[in-house]
This record gives structure tokens, C-alpha cells and sequence, in this order.
């Protein structure tokens, strides 16, 4: 087993000075990030399964004309063909509503608190955890993985 692999990489190792409460706080708004991650790619796929379904309509409104249901056809082609889902929104107009507003805040303020607190780095909150988790001098539970190849 290689030295390097007992040992996270620079890149997750806690800089000299920063506290415990610190790791916590941050690991605590990384989560909170991802969290929001998660939320938008639900947006994400709310859009795309609303305009599959708006697109299926016109397939249905030919298919209920075919069918001799012309009446029909036209009410589903008049109500809800290209309907807004929102008061004068369409769903990726919704998506960026959310970005504008929410999200790139929300990515700015997680990623300066990281850049003023600890340098930058990233999951070092998880890292720890693993540390603690891992058996050591187990070659599946290495730090990192060998970087000699």
C-alpha cells in the first residue's frame, strides 16, 4: 500500500486553525447545497415531463379527430395545448425565476464562505467523516486512491 493512500489529499485537509464548529458549519451548508441541487434537478425533470405532455396533446387531439371527436379535440387543442402552468410562465421560465433568484445566491454564498473559511476546499466536512469511518491499512478503505497508477 502506498504512503499517499493512508493520507487525504491536500485538497481535503483541514488548514491549520480552522475548528471543528467551522467543519461542522460548512459541512452543514455543503448539505443544505446539495440539497438544493437535488430540488432543482426536480424542476429539472417537472419541465421536461410537462412538455412531453404538452407534446402527447397533439398527438391526442389527432387522435380524437380521427376518432370523430372533433369537439373534443378542439377543447383539449384550445385549453391546454401551449398553456402556461404557472400565471404567464411556461416551466423553463420557472427554471429561471429559480436560478435568478435562488439558486446562483445560493451557490455564491456556499462557495465564499468555503473560499474565506477554508481556502476553498470542498467537502472537507466528509472527508474527516471518512477518516474517522475508514479502516485503516485496509487496501478498500484507503484515502485516496494510489496516485503512482
Amino acid at each position: 500500500m502506498n504512503a499517499n493512500e493512508e493520507r487525504p489529499g491536500t485538497g481535503h485537509r483541514r488548514p491549520p486553525g480552522v475548528t471543528d464548529e467551522t467543519v461542522e458549519a460548512l459541512g452543514s451548508l455543503s448539505k443544505a447545497l446539495e440539497t438544493v441541487e437535488q430540488a432543482r434537478g426536480h424542476l429539472y425533470a417537472f419541465h421536461r415531463l410537462t412538455g412531453t405532455a404538452d407534446l402527447e396533446l397533439g398527438r391526442a387531439v389527432d387522435l380524437l379527430r380521427t376518432a370523430g371527436h372533433g369537439e373534443w379535440a378542439d377543447r383539449v387543442e384550445r385549453e391546454l395545448i401551449g398553456r402556461n402552468v404557472l400565471e404567464g410562465r411556461w416551466t423553463f421560465q420557472i427554471i429561471e425565476e429559480y436560478d435568478a433568484a435562488y439558486y446562483q445566491t445560493f451557490r455564491a454564498l456556499e462557495r465564499g464562505a468555503r473560499e474565506e473559511l477554508v481556502d476553498g476546499l470542498d467537502h472537507l466536512y466528509e472527508a474527516e467523516m471518512k477518516e474517522r469511518r475508514r479502516t485503516h491499512g485496509h487496501p478498500r478503505h484507503t484515502a485516496r486512491p494510489d496516485d503512482a497508477g
